[in-house]
């Protein structure tokens, strides 16, 4: 139970603090509602703080899961994630976490603890050099030697996570720091920041303009960045102006909607056929906040060999980073997107090109075999979105399950799948779930997992029931590491080398921490399970034993062109 926070103490009245006082005034300044964390030795003066704070303070069973927690905070919110973390072990543990973030443009802002200034280089006691270490997987990091620069380097940090391309900010604060008092209003009002133009420069948008107008086979790409400038309407009225199929990549999922008819699904290694087929016959691409990954292009000199491409994104460094483009566009993807709208004066000819993508569906749809009394993960997925009538954020670990449930649950708003893209994170899952039912307290929060990755953070079901996070997970159980032992069948001769999992009993686990769940073995257990699971109040686990032999497919093999791909295929 938290003291009555005092109004007015000497200390305040006369302007005096701590460094740690005058950090959560400043996190508190800039909004932050919730901190996921660990305490340690090196962080105790925060923690004293922290027990005063009306912000609130979730306690992960590990500082991984703290990081994640926030980034899924943060990917529905828009808004930084905020994680906290002692000096050495716990500072190094974020690391998975900050990278994960950085990759897919989720705005962070991690505060670790670190030993005394005076022992900085020492080798001292849980020390670690965090700075060095987060570098390459941070914007910016700070090492803070003075409180008087606390909220100089606060401001800074959370501009800076959410500005421009987004991504993860990391303040190190040595113990001596925390406890150093400073004297003086620190909190003056900052210096007004100039507006930073997000336009595109005019002659490439009529350029663009140009190349459209000249098109016979347009296609629209669109990927994380669009959803990060909240692009969706733009691209969708873009479409319907030229008259052209869109695809949308894992992250960015939901920003052009499924239901839409010039929705071609997402492209690359376990995209759509009819995706991966259009891209390779068209004649334009317009990539909106897309950086083509390689698992996107497949083969990058056979990638859309007979388009031109126009790139727009936000981020420089990312344009022609892996694909040669015919028109670099650096610029805010809906800023950009509203100049090309407003210039667009003569429109193609599509007609043609939208019949042959329309055979290219019909003829290569999404398919798997059903068979009796196996429980297909497809089918799960496909169940859990009739259950959630496509309204739940749903959150993935990283293998099949993240697959199939790209293919399977038709997402028609953004920042309703939040999934680790770029790095690829086993044990995202949970953790994230976890941010993202905070971040969204009245959405119903699905996670949908296997059973190899669930076990990476399962730790995590301890915070569900200590802090009454109500999440609905599905366990894909086919008793492997799914994707391993699929990429083992097909390119290794069968060799099921450390694939095989032996897994927990999840529902008695769950229980062990007063939760609840359901194990499936059969088809027609999967909409009772569901149906008990949403009518159920905390988090409700459900064991499906899924069929052990699926694969997802279709699947281009790793080095080959995005239309060489085999299942699915005629």
């Amino acid at each position: 139970m938290k003291r009555e926070i005092s109004k007015t103490t000497p200390l305040q009245a006369v302007h005096f603090r701590n460094g740690a006082r005058v950090l959560v005034e400043c996190l508190e300044k800039e909004g932050v509602e919730v901190i996921f964390g660990y305490p340690g030795a090196a962080v105790l003066p925060l923690f004293d703080l922290l027990f005063d704070s009306r912000v609130r303070f979730v306690l992960t069973r590990h500082e991984q899961g703290a990081s994640h927690a926030a980034d899924g905070y943060a990917r529905v919110t828009g808004k930084p994630g905020v994680c906290l973390a002692t000096s050495g072990p716990g500072a190094v543990n974020l690391v998975t976490g900050l990278a994960t973030a950085y990759m897919d443009s989720v705005p962070l802002v991690a505060v670790t603890g670190q030993v005394k200034t005076t022992l900085i280089g020492n080798d001292a006691f849980q020390e670690a050099d965090v700075t060095g270490i987060t570098r390459p997987i941070t914007k910016h990091n700070y090492l803070v030697k003075d409180a008087r620069e606390i909220p100089g380097v606060v401001r800074e940090a959370f501009h800076l996570a959410s500005s421009g391309r987004p991504g993860p900010v990391l303040i190190d604060l040595p113990v001596d720091v925390q406890q150093q008092v400073v004297e003086g209003d620190l909190f003056a009002p900052s210096p007004r920041q100039e507006k930073v133009n997000l336009s595109a420069q005019r002659g490439q948008i009529y350029r663009a303009a140009e190349l459209i107008a000249a098109s016979k086979r347009p296609l629209i790409i669109a990927g994380g960045g669009a959803v990060i400038s909240g692009a969706q309407r733009l691209l969708v009225e873009l479409a319907d102006k030229i008259r052209c199929p869109a695809a949308v990549t894992l992250m960015g999922m939901g920003v052009f909607p499924a239901g839409h008819g010039f929705y071609l699904g997402m492209p690359g290694m376990h995209g759509t056929v009819y995706a991966n087929r259009a891209i390779s016959e068209s004649d334009l691409i317009i990539a909106v906040g897309v950086r083509f990954d390689d698992r996107v292009t497949g083969r990058a000199d056979a990638f859309a060999p007979r388009a031109r491409i126009i790139q727009i994104d936000i981020d420089p460094s990312s344009i022609g980073k892996n694909i040669d483009v015919d028109l670099p566009i650096t610029a805010d993807a809906s800023a950009a997107l509203a100049q090309l709208l407003k210039a667009l004066k003569k429109l193609p000819d599509t007609g043609k090109w939208l019949q042959r993508v329309c055979r290219l569906k019909k003829e290569y749809p999404l398919s798997y075999k059903e068979e009796s009394g196996k429980i297909k993960p497809q089918s799960v997925i496909e169940e859990i979105y009739k259950a959630t009538k496509g309204r739940a954020i749903i959150v993935t670990d990283v293998g099949q399950n993240q697959m199939w449930t790209a293919q399977w649950y038709p997402f028609e708003r953004p920042r309703r799948l939040i999934t680790s893209g770029g790095l690829g994170t086993m044990g995202f899952g949970l953790p994230a779930a976890m941010g993202a039912k905070i971040a969204s307290p009245r959405d119903t929060v699905f996670l949908i997992s296997g059973d190899g990755s669930i076990q990476m953070n399962l730790r995590e079901l301890a915070t569900c029931a200590a802090e009454s996070i109500d999440i609905k997970i599905a366990v894909l159980n086919n008793g492997c590491l799914g994707m391993v032992r699929q990429w083992q069948e097909l390119f290794y001769k069968r060799r099921y080398s450390q694939s095989l999992l032996c897994s927990p009993d999840f529902v008695m686990l769950a229980r062990s921490y007063g939760l609840d769940g359901a194990l499936v073995r059969r088809n027609s257990g999967v909409r009772p399970a569901l149906k008990k699971a949403l009518s159920s109040r905390g988090t409700f686990i459900i064991d499906f034993r899924v069929d052990s032999g699926e694969n997802v497919m279709p699947m281009v093999p790793a080095g080959e062109a995005i239309d060489r791909m085999i299942g699915g295929m005629a």
